[in-house]
């Protein structure tokens, strides 16, 4: 099989190059996608930008690191920079429109957005965890893809950047309301993930693997049940009013307390046996959760 062409867009005129289109300002740029370009297709885009895109059909596949997920009609997918993406479609069949919104990290540099771009933990989820959206939701964004699009059609002066970003950070906002909404219909599922990740966390403490391989980190359970970190640790979130991190932390010094009042263990044995490397790290944690240190709990 011949190897995969790399695309590289690191700035909003590259993406608009590879379709023709005028670049009306550097830094952002909505796109509406008629068709694909045939020879992108079997490519590896490696992204410069962050980018959201509105698929309104099926007919399209998205492959982001292992896996692979089918567009279904209404869904919203979103890189962020340093992201490589690899796109397919039949080409026997018609490619359904799309539109989109690309925009350089430089263009919010300084404003308040760039304080909260990293509010927006959909730009770390797998594109299999996509967004699907309702109709009415689908117009909405659509809409806002309108009015960032409207203002683009103006000459830059010095408005522009407070209002596209200001604009930008409401479609944002929506797609985090819509995925709020999606983990409550997802209820069920989720349901079953955080079971799953219970069952997981105290197999591993049972079965020595802490010891073995260390303290758990979210990413090892967000494997297990194939998902992403971010969407997993915002599924946990949701499900408890917790950090994954956190709940694996409560975890930890649960198990703790029973191990400290076991004499036949020694202190140092159970910081190894709880995956801690080194046995202060054990009694500094130990201590700021519980209040005293783990020989003062083993006298209480």
């Amino acid at each position: 099989m011949a190897e995969k062409k790399i695309i590289q867009i690191d700035s909003v005129d590259a993406y608009n190059k590879l379709y023709g289109w005028e670049t009306l300002h550097p830094l952002v740029t909505v796109v509406n996608h008629p068709e694909p370009l045939v020879d992108m297709n079997h490519s590896r885009l490696n992204y410069g930008l962050y980018a959201l895109f509105l698929k309104q059909g099926e007919g399209c596949s998205i492959r982001y690191g292992r896996e692979k997920y089918d567009y279904q009609e209404g869904t919203v997918v979103s890189f962020k920079p340093g992201q490589v993406v690899e796109v397919e479609w039949d080409e026997k069949k018609p490619m359904p429109p799309s539109r989109g919104l690309l925009f350089h990290p430089d263009l919010i540099y300084g404003t308040p957005l760039a304080k909260r771009i990293h509010d927006y933990t959909f730009f770390d989820y797998d594109q299999r965890e996509a967004l699907h959206l309702s109709e009415r939701e689908q117009r909405i964004v659509s809409d806002l893809l309108d009015s960032i699009e409207e203002e683009l059609q103006h000459p830059i002066d010095k408005h522009s950047q407070t209002l596209i970003t200001d604009a930008i950070g409401l479609l944002l906002d929506y797609c985090m309301r819509y995925y709020d909404r999606q983990f409550i219909t997802r209820h069920k599922v989720n349901s079953d993930i955080m079971t799953r990740f219970q069952h997981d966390l105290e197999a591993y403490f049972r079965s020595g693997e802490a010891e073995r391989k260390g303290l758990p980190s979210v990413a090892y359970f967000a494997e297990k049940v194939f998902l992403s970190p971010g969407y997993f640790g915002d599924l946990i979130k949701k499900e408890t009013g917790m950090t994954a991190q956190r709940y694996i932390q409560n975890k930890v010094i649960d198990l703790s307390k029973q191990y400290v009042l076991d004499k036949e263990l020694t202190l140092n044995q159970v910081a190894y046996k709880l995956g801690f490397q080194y046995p202060q790290h054990f009694t500094r944690l130990f201590k700021k959760e519980v209040g005293m240190t783990p020989s003062e709990y083993r006298l209480t």
